[in-house]
């Protein structure tokens, strides 16, 4: 299904329309401030298997990044010094993705278990903010695939609901989204390490 939500005034129907179909464990392609993404449950090991399979990953091998609600829930899911709170708190919300060793004993299903890091993302985005905080846990999320020569299908809702609808179980129309990713800062050591530049402006 295509669900209509205005940026401007995320329409609190609509909201809980996307977070029912996560909370029962599906797929759901929603607008970030970078590119449009697929997201599921974090806490849902078949959710999470669903979204590896749909985009052809293996989750043991890949890098996997959660979407949290805000700083006070990231420390749940991955170890933050000093140093790199100071980083998320100067960057995000935005369109940065911040690897960081992941918590022993997190509440993220077994898949995650045996990682030694995991990619948080904040977005500037008040749909997906709305649905995060609504759902009262991390998102999963995987960009829509990209190809250059067929852009519209992953920056036009309704073209990316005409792709992709037999494969998840909602799509979120926030307006045309970008082409662009996010930039990705690793953080697991003593000093920062520019994985991928993308969006987000970095020193």
């Amino acid at each position: 299904m295509l669900i209509r939500i205005y940026s401007e005034n995320p329409n609190a129907k609509e909201i809980n329309r996307v977070v029912k179909v996560l909370q029962d464990g599906g797929l759901a392609i929603c607008p970030t401030d970078t590119l449009y993404a697929v997201c599921c449950s974090a806490l849902s090991v078949c959710a999470v298997e669903k979204i590896c399979r749909m985009r052809g990953v293996d989750p043991q091998k890949c890098r996997l990044s959660i979407i949290c609600a805000g700083l006070s829930g990231v420390s749940r899911y991955a170890r933050v010094n000093n140093a790199a709170f100071g980083l998320l708190k100067q960057y995000l919300p935005g369109p940065y993705t911040f690897i960081l060793p992941t918590v022993n004993g997190s509440e993220l299903p077994r898949l995650f278990r045996h990682r030694r890091e995991i990619g948080i993302r904040i977005p500037d985005n008040p749909i997906m903010n709305e649905i995060v905080h609504t759902l009262n846990g991390p998102l999963l999320t995987m960009s829509v695939p990209y190809d250059g020569d067929e852009s519209e299908y992953a920056t036009d809702p309704e073209l990316i609901h005409e792709r992709y609808r037999t494969l998840v179980d909602a799509v979120v129309d926030g307006g045309f989204g970008g082409t662009e990713g996010s930039t990705v800062i690793d953080c697991t050591t003593d000093e920062t390490t520019l994985v991928r530049q993308g969006k987000g402006v970095w020193p």
